[in-house]
């Protein structure tokens, strides 16, 4: 199996375009992948909100619950409130 370390030294001999462009590759499929993934997680969402496992939510209640995701915002109190209130672990 080829490690990191030859997969780089084989890129550093490659003349600077061709590095150049390889880097716009990896970029551009990894671009590509992460696209596809959203959209199978929304189609999955949605496939999920249709069968009525999710339910519709307020902005709000979405906000917050991205916020608890944070740990900075959990350690403080007014997030331990909120999570409270949403029923959500402190």
């Amino acid at each position: 199996m080829t490690t990191l370390d030859q997969i780089l030294d084989g890129v550093m001999e490659l003349p600077e375009d061709q590095q150049d462009m390889l880097v716009d590759i990896v970029q551009h499929r990894r671009l590509e992948a992460r696209r596809k993934d959203i959209a199978m997680a929304a189609s999955e969402s949605l496939t999920l909100f249709h069968s009525g496992q999710l339910k519709p939510q307020s902005v709000e209640e979405i906000i917050e619950k991205l916020r608890y995701s944070l740990p900075a915002y959990r350690s403080n109190s007014v997030g331990r409130l909120n999570c409270q209130q949403l029923k959500l672990p402190t």
